[in-house]
């Protein structure tokens, strides 16, 4: 039997603050309705909104403002550049952000798992300003189906090595002050 939820915090030589282990309670919270392992029925919904909303009330519980909808109105939108008259020129939408903590959040599903969302999150979210951590959600097994074919992806595995090589090469210096993965 394997502690729920999986996750690791990096760099690996600090402990991890005290809102990497709400994030990780609030998991184990809605485990029974976001969990990717054992594969899940037919007709339960594992798409990245799905797991968002339901970890919505702990997040919102825990201070953070999430996404709650597709509407401009309901999308968190964190600037990176500014422009004439201190207007943002350049934003992008993440899923969740903690203006007092400043860790930005992001949850990924299938098309995170099968498209490499994971990258795009970790560049795009280095970006922001007033991001000095970053929270990613992913599923530790994403069960696909397509052209006749299916299989499982180990997303929370993959994104697990990458996070790796990046700390371990020290090539590539992120600019977070930590990183939290967490494979639901």
């Amino acid at each position: 039997m394997t502690d729920y939820p999986r996750w690791s915090y990096y760099p690996k030589n600090a402990r991890p603050p005290r809102w990497a282990e709400q994030l990780v309670q609030a998991t184990v919270a809605v485990q029974a309705e976001i969990h990717s392992v054992p594969l899940p029925l037919e007709d339960e919904d594992r798409r990245s909104d799905a797991v968002l909303a339901r970890l919505r009330p702990d997040l919102e519980a825990l201070g953070y403002q999430v996404e709650s909808g597709k509407t401009r109105a309901n999308k968190i939108t964190r600037p990176v550049l500014f422009g004439e008259n201190g207007k943002p020129s350049v934003s992008y939408e993440i899923d969740a952000f903690h203006d007092s903590l400043k860790v930005a959040v992001e949850v990924e599903a299938g098309r995170g798992a099968a498209n490499n969302a994971d990258y795009r999150d970790i560049l795009r979210t280095s970006l922001l300003l007033d991001a000095d951590y970053l929270a990613l959600f992913m599923p530790i097994a994403y069960h696909y189906r397509s052209g006749g074919k299916s299989g499982v992806m180990h997303a929370y595995d993959g994104t697990h090595s990458q996070l790796d090589a990046i700390y371990a090469s020290r090539r590539l210096q992120l600019p977070f002050e930590g990183v939290l993965l967490i494979g639901y």
